[in-house]
């Protein structure tokens, strides 16, 4: 299309008008300059009217350009111009993005990248628990911080809380614990430069291990009180007793995981994502034979509404007071949960001679070392290995003597 351009007071500013779009009560006017440079009329292109330019602004562009062409120093053209500014629109922003990256606080990491990532890769028991922690104890005092201002002291201040609400401390533990991974994502993601400031905090020292298990005429009264009161929480007992299976292994069971011809349980994304297979008793075995089965897809043990139980009812506990079983003021090691009947499975099986790397296996424990709890029950099988292997050496020293004492008959 042919423009017709029409000069300025401006010497080297001209214009055209737009055919039909107007700006105000004019015609809008798109902006050219032109000017000589190294002996070559150069023109440039500015906008229209309606994007902010006028004669006027079009001038002072023009003698500018002029300027750094005589000078030699600046942008000699609209597109150098343009490019520069442009470059410094992205040295600011990343300036504003980089000051927003330092001043996320703990909150917005945790809820908007860190607990994300979490309900995707993490069971939902865990990522469930992780969204307490932050929120009973770790937000109130680092959540509206910077992440770069998160020092050691800091966490100090949330043990102490924790301590002052009388929080076990196992539980201080998984609290640092949520805090500690959440900040290596953030490492990881270089929100921040430094190893995480639980490192420099001193943990409560405690030994939480259980150290209850049930003898077996406490374990017959429990099934008995427990069939009474509910079929399902008798038969879920009865699975972590001879199984030695967790709670959470038994709320996932499907129909699927019970393969009553050869006698096995698949357990399934157990604790660390591990699968493993248990072992059934004749007793457990009846146990199934006298539910009704339902799809492979099926849980065994549903809650009322046919979803997965997310922890034990209380008729267990209930039953497990009414026998007695925990006495007032009893140390927390001692006392009776759901979780003690594992702990009993893999305590009969080392008093009758296991050894511990059949009950690792048996109860699904990533390390011998887990294991090892129980090692102190085997005190006797030790004893008795002692006299056994002393029991040998006489038998063999007896053989060896024998025919000796044979010679000295004879030649007597």
């Amino acid at each position: 299309m042919k423009y017709t351009w029409k000069s300025t007071k401006y010497k080297g500013v001209r214009f055209r008008e737009h055919p039909a779009r107007k700006h105000g009560i004019k015609k809008d006017r798109y902006f050219v300059i032109r000017f000589q440079a190294d002996g070559e009329r150069t023109e440039e292109s500015l906008g229209w009217a309606s994007e902010g330019w006028t004669a006027e602004k079009a001038f002072f562009e023009l003698t500018q350009l002029k300027n750094n062409f005589k000078l030699g120093n600046g942008p000699t053209r609209m597109s150098e111009k343009r490019e520069q500014a442009d470059e410094l629109k992205k040295k600011k922003r990343a300036v504003k993005e980089k000051e927003a990256h330092d001043a996320i606080t703990f909150s917005t990491f945790f809820e908007k990248h860190y607990y994300l990532i979490a309900e995707a890769n993490k069971k939902p028991e865990s990522y469930r628990k992780e969204n307490e922690h932050f929120k009973n104890w770790l937000k109130p005092v680092t959540g509206e911080m910077a992440l770069k201002t998160i020092y050691p002291l800091h966490l100090e201040k949330v043990k102490k809380n924790m301590i002052d609400a009388k929080k076990s401390p196992r539980t201080i533990e998984y609290v640092f614990a949520t805090f500690r991974q959440t900040w290596n994502m953030a490492r990881r993601d270089n929100y921040v430069d430094r190893e995480s400031p639980t490192k420099m905090v001193k943990k409560p020292k405690f030994d939480n291990k259980r150290i209850r298990f049930l003898t077996h005429h406490e374990a017959d009264k429990l099934l008995i009180e427990l069939k009474d009161k509910s079929e399902q929480v008798h038969n879920m007992a009865l699975l972590s007793l001879h199984c030695g299976l967790r709670a959470s292994e038994i709320f996932r069971l499907k129909w699927g995981h019970v393969d009553r011809d050869s006698g096995i349980l698949h357990i399934m994304d157990a604790k660390g994502n591990k699968n493993r297979t248990a072992i059934m008793t004749k007793i457990i075995s009846t146990m199934f034979e006298g539910l009704k089965k339902g799809p492979s897809d099926e849980l065994v043990f549903p809650d009322k509404n046919g979803n997965k139980i997310r922890k034990i009812s209380n008729t267990f506990l209930r039953a497990v007071d009414d026998l007695m079983l925990n006495p007032k003021n009893i140390d927390r090691r001692h006392k009776v949960i759901f979780h003690t009947l594992r702990h009993t499975f893999a305590s009969w099986l080392v008093q009758q001679g296991e050894s511990l790397y059949v009950v690792q296996r048996l109860l699904g424990h990533g390390s011998i070392s887990q294991t090892e709890r129980y090692s102190h029950l085997a005190d006797k099988n030790l004893e008795n290995a002692v006299r056994n292997f002393e029991k040998s050496l006489e038998e063999e020293k007896e053989k060896k003597d024998a025919p000796e004492i044979q010679n000295q008959k004879k030649v007597s």
